[in-house]
Order: structure tokens, then sequence, then C-alpha cells
């Protein structure tokens, strides 16, 4: 075994297991399998061109010389982006913990309820610190919460404003420009039109729908909303308010303005900048939204005892259900960074936050004080943190180079002023402020001696200070010494299920390994403590990797160029559509404004293909899985003159690779269509064929799927884009730096960051380097074989619903439950009784209702792929035995499932089968055992039943 060789660390099966399962199949070899799974006519003939692989040693330390060349400045930069001291007790025990990072998507709430009470922790304090009644449990950033509460707002306009077809927004001057940027390009394919201006002398009429102010403004201004929002609301006009969450410590909530709705980012409670994210963005509104509002919202029901429990609630809003009618294509969170924002809270509780917006608002008046005794202009009176110096007869050349000399910038976005806003840092240490202070003064030609006077007036206004009390729960008043919180975050991660127990082999989400050496570089200050909007000369280990991940996967995909921006797999869908829709403009084609999808295709296709205003058109697939060639041409014949894209998944959801894929492409561009490929099963092309290869214009990747970034419990997520040559000119930019587009096609913002969540690029950077050429194309053939290998194992007891003219599939399958619903039971059964012998279980009723689509991945045993083969053999024997009439259908082990400590060590045992049948129904299990926390979830009691906030102990009880 060569110890080096990272591959044979990622890929479970080797050697004599790797024989026995081609063996088992029928194939002599793994090239066999491949040719019988993949079409021959869209193999790649040559190896992925990339850089020879790197041992875990040799990684470290190319990532130490990469991390190096950006250079750590203490940054008073601001515009949504703070300095901030994560917590080692939260860096330790979540960041850096498996248990909380390689989690899926909460689904499953049984085996979630750690992660789903950590989310709830955090709804209430968005709830608590806003003032509104109701808040999500995280969006992607500031930007595109922005975006969402202005598309909420448009599908919430009144029957009358719908019927004259009001489109108005308004954007205050003091928001990001960010924010504005990402703005517009929602309000474009949503047909709004933004109007910006002073939101004091807007004109307010009924030609507007909504309304955005920024609390405190983009550079520090505090403003009384008060008048705004109830001459808005006079003309019914809904206000949206973003705000700077940790100023809503000391400042008056947005609720108390009667805002609709509040957004911002929650990245200043313990989450490092990390060069534009991940950060968990927040939502709150009020309760007429609670069915509008975009994102998850964990709500508490009960189970089948009556014992309280979390679960998502609305999640038929899921856009995988109800996708060309969703309001939202948001599918990924920010769970794990929403989790670390909540336990900060949690940590310091009301107190400690007070404590800590306290004294970065004493620093920022005593700054103010000193810049004008130094005689600088300060322009604001009235400050949270921000303060603005005029630069009138300033040399702002001067100024710059002689802060840069102290190693610290300041905001000098502005041609007439410079801002300086303070943070975490400035509350743990003196060290930086004191080099702020000398740096103006050394500006003006003296020294200035630092002493802090022991108190400073705020400034404040009386009208706009906090009155009210915020994280009264106990959850965020009991466990502020480091042991007691260590012991709360264990006793939640002890309810979730992760990768660290068992695989999770859900189709389509492609739940592999993270490996410890990719996960490494996230925990150094060298990549945490960048500002994205930091002058490029300091960023350029950054730029370096990106520049180079950007080619990767450009050569991965076989296309011209990539963007990282998109910062979920769903803003990826929705920049490649837009890119398009850019292109189509360029050559006057605006006229094309329909899409066709196949059924076959990503569940949030439909959702994303109308937010960018375009129509969508539903393709038939055959029964046996294929595209209905003969309906395409019909449709698209239809629709020629409009046709803009094809949106298709390869191989589709249903698990295999269509034969006729290119035939399908050349209808599209014979026709004047372009062609996006959804990268969500690109974990079956790495290295064998590629999406232009195919015959694609566009594609995204999910990085949290093929490049291995873990899902976080439900994000983050990273989804690029990747575009032939002629479409790379139209990339999303950035309107604060040089994000690589060179042209004024591209300067539209996708995510409020230029980069996207540039911290985690690194992971993808790192699967890249520790596999090479050879050894991304050797998972791909595992991911291949092991889904092939379950298939066969699996055939003797279901039904495999698809499979290609050879009975292959590639790289997940869907097996159909539907038959066992004449003993009464459904698919759901299947999947909560799974939780009993230790699994999450696969992706359920999706792409097909009532079936699993099972994904195994490359990195998952031969061992662990029998004990799951295992599981379910054991189940059909259950199905069986009611179906025989052993057990009632209202009365058995399936439909009493998961069971918890609870049930089995109860005195009463009411049940027609064991114990031991309930709790260890295989040997294997017993040495494994993972015991969900509650039983099965009542979905329906929830959802009528709606709490989204910490409900107070005695509920519980």
């Amino acid at each position: 075994m060569n110890t080096n060789d990272f591959s044979l660390r990622h890929i479970g099966v080797h050697g004599a297991d790797q024989e026995e399962m081609l063996k088992n199949i029928g194939a002599s070899s793994i090239d066999q399998l491949i040719n019988e799974a993949l079409p021959e006519n869209i193999r790649i003939s040559e190896d992925i061109n990339l850089p020879n692989a790197l041992t875990e040693l040799e990684l470290s330390r190319h990532m130490q010389a990469l991390g190096s060349l950006n250079k750590i400045y203490r940054s008073y930069i601001g515009f949504g982006y703070h300095n901030t001291i994560l917590p080692p007790v939260i860096q330790r025990n979540i960041l850096e913990n498996p248990g909380w990072y390689t989690a899926y998507t909460p689904y499953q709430a049984e085996i979630a309820q750690g992660r789903l009470q950590a989310l709830l922790n955090f709804q209430t304090m968005v709830s608590d610190l806003t003032a509104l009644p109701i808040a999500n449990a995280s969006l992607l950033d500031e930007g595109t919460a922005a975006a969402e509460a202005m598309s909420m707002f448009f599908s919430s306009r009144t029957r009358e404003q719908k019927k004259n077809n009001v489109n108005k927004f308004f954007v205050s001057d003091l928001i990001l420009p960010q924010t504005l940027s990402v703005l517009e390009t929602k309000a474009s394919g949503l047909g709004i039109e933004i109007v910006t201006g002073n939101h004091e002398n807007i004109e307010l009429t009924s030609a507007f729908f909504g309304a955005l102010v920024q609390y405190p403004g983009k550079h520090g201004e505090l403003h009384d909303y008060s008048d705004f929002v109830e001459k808005a609301h006079h003309a019914e006009i809904q206000v949206a308010m973003a705000a700077d969450i940790l100023s809503l410590v000391l400042l008056r909530a947005p609720g108390e303005f009667g805002v609709d709705a509040a957004i911002g980012t929650t990245q200043r409670f313990g989450i490092p900048m990390g060069f534009g994210g991940p950060h968990a963005a927040y939502m709150a509104c009020q309760e007429k939204y609670k069915r509008e509002i975009p994102g998850r919202i964990i709500g508490l029901s009960q189970d089948s005892n009556g014992k309280p429990a979390l679960r998502m609630a609305l999640q038929t809003r899921e856009q995988h259900i109800k996708r060309q009618k969703a309001t939202s294509n948001i599918c990924t969170a920010q769970v794990l960074l929403a989790v670390m924002a909540g336990m900060y809270a949690v940590y310091h509780g009301p107190n400690g936050l007070k404590y800590i917006a306290e004294t970065i608002h004493k620093k920022a008046v005593y700054l103010a004080q000193v810049l004008k005794e130094l005689n600088f202009e300060v322009l604001d009176n009235d400050f949270f943190d921000t303060i603005r110096v005029s630069t009138k007869g300033i040399d702002r050349y001067q100024l710059k180079s002689l802060l840069e000399s102290y190693e610290i910038n300041i905001n000098f976005f502005h041609p007439d002023f410079v801002s300086i806003s303070l943070d975490d840092l400035d509350v743990a240490t003196d060290e930086g402020f004191k080099d702020l202070i000398s740096g103006f003064a050394k500006y003006q030609g003296v020294e200035y001696k630092f002493e802090m006077p022991d108190t400073i007036e705020s400034k404040i206004p009386k009208a706009l200070k906090r009155s009210s009390d915020f994280l009264t729960h106990e959850n965020f008043n009991l466990y502020h010494t480091e042991t007691e919180l260590m012991r709360y975050i264990k006793r939640l991660e002890k309810k979730d299920l992760a990768l660290n127990h068992s695989m999770i082999p859900l189709g389509s989400c492609t739940m592999k390994l993270n490996a410890a050496a990719e996960m490494l570089p996230l925990s150094k200050a060298e990549f945490g403590s960048i500002h994205p909007f930091a002058p490029q000369d300091q960023t350029q280990g950054y730029l370096t990797l990106i520049n180079n991940l950007e080619n990767y996967l450009s050569e991965i995909t076989g296309f011209a160029s990539t963007s990282l921006q998109p910062n979920s797999g769903a803003q990826g869908e929705y920049a490649g559509l837009m890119v398009i829709k850019e292109y189509l403009k360029s050559i006057g084609q605006t006229q094309r404004n329909v899409v066709v999808i196949p059924e076959s295709a990503h569940g949030t296709n439909p959702a994303s293909a109308v937010l960018t205003g375009l129509n969508v058109v539903i393709v038939k697939n055959l029964e046996n899985g294929e595209f209905d060639i003969e309906d395409l041409k019909a449709k698209v014949e239809k629709h020629k003159n409009e046709l803009a894209a094809l949106m298709v998944t390869y191989p589709s959801t249903y698990g295999f690779f269509d034969d006729n894929i290119k035939e399908v492409i050349k209808i599209i561009h014979e026709n004047g269509g372009q062609v996006y490929m959804d990268g969500a099963n690109m974990n079956a092309q790495v290295g064998l064929t590629n999406p232009y290869n195919v015959g694609a214009d566009v594609c995204h990747l999910n990085l949290h799927k093929t490049f291995a970034i873990p899902h976080g419990g439900g994000g983050p997520g990273v989804g690029p884009i990747c575009v032939a040559e002629h479409l790379k000119e139209f990339l999303p930019g950035n309107p604060n730096v040089n994000s690589g587009s060179d042209t004024e096609k591209g300067l539209y913002a996708i995510s409020s960051a230029p980069f996207g969540s540039a911290l985690i690029h690194s992971i993808s950077y790192s699967y890249i380097r520790l596999l090479g050429s050879a050894g991304l194309k050797r998972s791909t053939q595992f991911a291949i074989l092991n889904a092939n290998y379950l298939k066969k194992r699996l055939e003797t007891a279901y039904d495999v619903l698809f499979t290609n003219k050879n009975g292959r599939v590639a790289h997940e399958m869907i097996i159909d439950f539907r038959p066992f619903k004449k003993y009464g039971i459904e698919v759901v059964d299947i999947a909560k009784r799974l939780m009993d012998y230790g699994f999450h279980a696969p992706t359920v009723s999706f792409p097909v209702a009532g079936t699993l689509m099972i994904e195994p991945t490359e990195s998952e045993s031969k061992a662990e792929l029998d004990r799951f083969v295992e599981a379910l053999l054991e189940i059909k024997k259950e199905i069986d035995e009611i179906a025989n009439g052993n057990y009632p259908e209202d009365n058995n082990v399936l439909k009493n499932a998961p069971h918890t400590t609870a049930i089995l060590t109860a005195d009463k045992w009411s049940f027609g089968y064991s114990r031991q049948k309930a709790a260890y129904p295989l040997e294997w299990v017993r040495e494994r055992k993972f015991w969900p926390s509650v039983s099965r979830i009542d979905d329906a009691y929830g959802d009528r039943n709606l709490i989204c906030t910490c409900p107070p102990t005695e509920d519980y009880k």
C-alpha cells in the first residue's frame, strides 16, 4: 500500500473487494463496466490536464505557502464584512467537528434534533434582535437575502397592485453597493424596476410595491426611519430593512419601526470574513409572510408519543416539489454558519453581546473625538461603529500609503470621504486601534498619546436607543463557561446522524468523504482574516488559489472559463441562465424566453428558470427514462422562435446516461437555443466525459457534492458556473472590486462577494490537488462501480426503475417501493425504519413519488455497502411478514419506526413484535447502534401550529 497515494484514503474499495464486486455485477474490469454504463460517443479520449497529485504533507506545505501570500492587515473597511473572534470552543467543537460539518439537510428530523435545536436558537436570536415574530434558518448572504425580500414583496402585492402591474421597488442610496447590484440582477428577471434615491425626499407613489433601507447606512449613517415606514405603509408599500445584527444590541429594533421584514448577515457573530464567505444571512418578517418567506423555517411539532420534536416546517415549499411555481430557488442555506452564529449568541448571552457592542461603540466615539482633535473633519454626529472623515484637502494616496505602512486598511470607496468601521478585535485588543490613531496623527505630523477615558458619551440618539429585551430564553443564559457550552454542543451533536457514523446514500447529493486534510486551511488566519474588498496586492494567495481552481474546473468540464461567485447550486443554475440571457440580448435575440426542461431534470431547475424571467416548458421522458425525442421536437418546433435554452441534468436524476443526449442537444442548437447542463450529477462524469464534450454551452457544478465541500447540515455550498468561449464575457462581476470580468457586459452580481464563499474554495482546490487527474477519474469509476454493485444486490428484492440498454446505472439508482402500498407500507416507512439500522434514508420520493434514490459515492467500503444492502433486504423480509399477515398493516415494525430508547425501555410494551426486533434487527446493529432522539414526527401538527422560536422549557416537560 502506497501511503502517499491519497486516492487510497478517499476511495473506499480496494483489492479483493473490487474483484468480488466486479464479479458480482458481471464485469471483468472497471473499464468494461464504464464502457457499458456510458455511451461511447460522449467519452473523452485524453486525460484531464491537471497538476500531479500531492501527498497530504505536500498539500499542507503548499497551502501554507499560498496562505503566506495573503497579507493579514487590520481591516477597518466594513461594507458588510468585519473582523470577528470565533470562540475556540465553537471552532473546535463545531467548525472542525465532522459530527456537525458532514451532516445533511434535516429532512429526516428524527435523526437531526441537535442541528434543528441549534437552528431554532439561531431563529430565536434573529427574531429577538429584529423584534419580528418570524425568522428563517438562514439565507446565503446579505445581497441575496435582500433580493429574496424584494421577490417576497413582489409576490405579496395586493390584488389591485398585481392588476395594475405595479413593479417599482425603492432602494435607499445608503444601501451596500454589492447588495444593490444583486438586487438589479434579480429585478431584471422578475420585471421589477429599481429606483434608487434618498429615503427622506423620495416621492412614494402608488407605482411602488416595496422599499429597502439600510440601518446603519453603508458608511455608518444613522437615521430614524419611523416617518418613512409610516408614509410607505400609507401608500401600501412594503418595507424591508437591511440591519447590522450587532448594532441591534444597542439600536432600536427594525420591528419597532413597523417594517415588514429585516434582512442582513450574521457574519459579525463569530464567523471569519474568509474573503467573502460563507456567512449565514438572516431574514425576519411579520406574521403575514410566514407562508411566503423563502428558505427554511425550523418549527416545533410533536412525535408519535406526544413528545415535543423539531422539524423543518412548511416543508412542502421545497423547490423540488413546487418546481416552476416556487417563489424562490433556494435549496442551500448556510446551516453550519448559522449554527456557529447562534452558538456565538448562546456563549456570550445578552450581557456579553452588550459588552461587545458597547465597547465597539465607545471606541468609535473616542476615535471621532481624537480625529477632530487632529483637525480632521468627522462628518457624522450620530453613529454606532463606523465614522466618516472628509478627505477635502487630504492627500488620499498619502493617507492610504501611510495607513498601509501600519498594515491597516480603511474604506476609500467614496471620493469625498473615508469611512472607518470598528469591530470585535477592538474589544479584545487595543493594538490595531492604537496604530490606526497613530497613522492619522502621523499624517498631521504629530504624535498622539492613546488614553481612553473611563466614561464616553454615547452617539446613539435617544430615539434610536434600544429599550426592549432580547435573548431572554434560558438557552442564551446557561452556557457562558466553556465547560457548559462544550457539553451543550456535545448533547446536541449526539442527536444527529452524520457521515462520521455511517454512509448517507442520498441520490443527487453525493455525500462523499470530506477529508480532514482538505478542511485544515479553514482554521488558518491567513485565509479566514482577509476582507473581500482588501487591495489585491494583499490577497495574492487567494487570487492564485481562485485562478487555479477556476482553471482546473474549466479543464474538468471542457469549458473556456469559470466563475466561482455563485454560493449555492441553485445560485449556479440562476447564474448560468442569466449568462445565457445576457448573451441572447447581445445578439439581438431578446424574444427568446422559453426554456425546455425534461421531467428527469434536477428539482430546482424550473424555479431557477422562472426567477430569470424565462417561461418553462416541460418535456416528457419515456417510460424507460430516456428523453421523449418526439415530444421534445414538437415543443421545440412550437417555440423555436422563442427558444432560449434547454436545462438538462446528465446523467439524469433517473440514474443513467441517456444514449440520445447528443441528438437532444443538436435539436436545441439547430433551433437557436443554448444548452445548460445541471452539474448535480457531475460525480459520474469527471475524467470520463465532460459537459462541453457532450455539447453543452454552460454548466454549474456543486462543489459541495462532486468536489468534497461538506454539506454542513444543509449548507454551505458553492455552485460555480463554467461556460463556453462565446459566453465568458457575460460572467458575473462585483461593483467594488475586479473579480475577473473585464467587460461592461459582466458587471452584474449574483452574490455579495466577488468570489462567493471564497474560504471554502480551498476545500475543493485541495481535493483536486490531492487526487490529480488519475485519482479524480478513479473516483468517478468507483462511484459507478459502487452504484452498480448496490443495484445488483438489491434488484433481487426490489424493482430498479431505470437502467440503460446494458442494464447499467450511473452513480445512483431509483428503487421503487410503490408495490408495497397494497400492504399499507409507504416509502416514508422505509425511510424511518432505516434509522433503526443506523442509516440515513436515501432521497425520498424524488424524482419519482414512492421511491428512494440511492447514491453510495466512491468513498464507501464494500463492508459498509453490504451493511446497507443487508438492512434493505431485512426490511423486505419485514414487509413480507406484513404481507403474510404476521403483523397488522397499522401496527408493525415499519409503521412504528423509528424506535427510541424511551420506547424500548418503557415499562409497557404494546407492540406485537419483540423489543429485540425493534432495536437490533441485525446483529451488527448492536455495536453500531444510533438512537433517534424522538419517534416519528407529526408533520401536519407542526404546520397547523407554527412555533419557530425557542419555546419555554415547561413546554418540553
